[in-house]
């Protein structure tokens, strides 16, 4: 039990959808230790809040609008660098993993885990250790790390619904041509025949 003497442990919850942020919020708000501060749908609003409230840990989701909880995560903490941040995220791949914790993240749990496994993961990040999901972190010895640059993976996950070359040039601030080589660059690694069939290579390995 919390005595009066003792601080709970404050959190952002970052998730693009409002009814896993209030179910979440709500199971969390139970614990006596726990306090959930505030909440984000998106990056841009996680680095605000991070910045604004300096949240003990902030639970980031992987898939947002925009950013996704990869690069959310590098800009909570780089908002509130006393912050830990726990992905807790239906995507359970290894790919995900390595990128989470090399932006920083202290922890990678499932969403389908009990809610005192979550309760007991936000702890003992706050305590400064790191916490990840046992069948994920068996998974990520047999599976290699991307093979992909950062910019290979950015121009990959923009051409992954199809969008013209031209407009994902105009997005990066480069020119067609190096866009292509880019995309021809990220199909080889991957052994891939297309880019719809690389971002796909991609997707499935939590690496976009």
């Amino acid at each position: 039990m919390v005595t009066a003497a003792e601080t709970p442990i404050r959190l952002l919850l970052v998730d693009d959808q409002a009814l896993i942020r209030g179910a979440m919020g709500a199971l969390l708000d139970l614990e006596p230790d726990l306090e959930v501060a505030g909440d984000a749908g998106d990056a841009e609003q996680a680095a605000s809040e991070a910045a604004r409230l300096r949240p003990d840990v902030c639970l980031m989701d992987i898939q947002l609008p925009g950013a996704d909880g990869i690069e959310a995560t590098t800009a909570v903490r780089r908002a509130s660098p006393e912050t830990r941040v726990l992905i807790v995220t239906t995507f359970a791949r290894p790919g995900y993993l390595h990128a989470a914790l090399a932006a920083g993240a202290s922890g990678f749990i499932v969403k389908d885990a009990p809610a005192d496994q979550l309760a007991d993961a936000v702890r003992r990040v706050h305590a400064g250790l790191r916490v990840v999901d046992p069948a994920l972190a068996e998974a990520s010895l047999f599976e290699g790390a991307s093979p992909l640059t950062e910019r290979e993976r950015q121009i990959l996950r923009l051409s992954a619904d199809g969008r013209p070359i031209a407009q994902i040039a105009g997005e990066v601030f480069l020119s067609p041509g190096t866009v292509r080589n880019h995309l021809s660059s990220a199909i080889g690694k991957l052994g891939a025949d297309n880019r719809a069939q690389a971002a796909q290579i991609a997707r499935d390995k939590g690496w976009i």
